[in-house]
């Protein structure tokens, strides 16, 4: 019973869930550091169009990407509910503006379906699945390969050319 218990709680995994153009994405509580309210952003020459510039937050400037760019999903627009959700990868934070956060919801490892073969490879790399929850489709995403550039597979930084 006590084993039981245990394989159970390693099949579920803690989800941070945010908005972007009216559906819901997810990412592991264990990437995602904090979020904090949309501040202004010093914008940095020569980066990636989906790289807004950077901030400083707490006295350490950080990059921050539009993750609705990243995506390739088309612009939004800054709403009071808009955020930067701030993820850790390989030891560098990166800032991502999202539309909102909703909530961090448990994830049992059987409510998450893989992303569908129909997919461009580029897509299957980023989408770690989607996970059923209630009556919402969460799409999974795998922020490690996101949040990395492609020309160099380094963490998005400012300096990164």
């Amino acid at each position: 019973m006590v084993q039981e218990q245990r394989s159970e709680q390693q099949a579920v995994s803690q989800i941070v869930v945010f908005q972007l153009e009216n559906e819901y994405y997810g990412a592991d509580i264990s990437v995602v550091r904090e979020v904090v309210p949309l501040q202004r952003v010093t914008r940095v020459p020569r980066t990636p169009p989906y790289v807004e510039g950077v901030i400083n937050l707490r006295g350490r400037v950080i990059p921050v990407i539009d993750l609705r760019r990243r995506l390739g999903l088309p612009a939004g627009h800054t709403t009071k509910s808009t955020r930067i959700a701030v993820a850790e990868v390989g030891g560098d934070q990166v800032g991502m503006i999202v539309d909102a956060v909703e909530e961090v919801v448990r994830v049992p490892a059987d409510a998450v379906e893989p992303p569908s073969s129909l997919m461009a490879q580029l897509d299957r790399d980023a989408v770690l699945g989607v996970a059923k929850v209630d009556s919402r489709l969460i799409t999974l995403l795998d922020l490690r390969r996101i949040l990395v550039r492609e020309d160099r597979k380094s963490p998005v930084t400012p300096h990164s050319r």
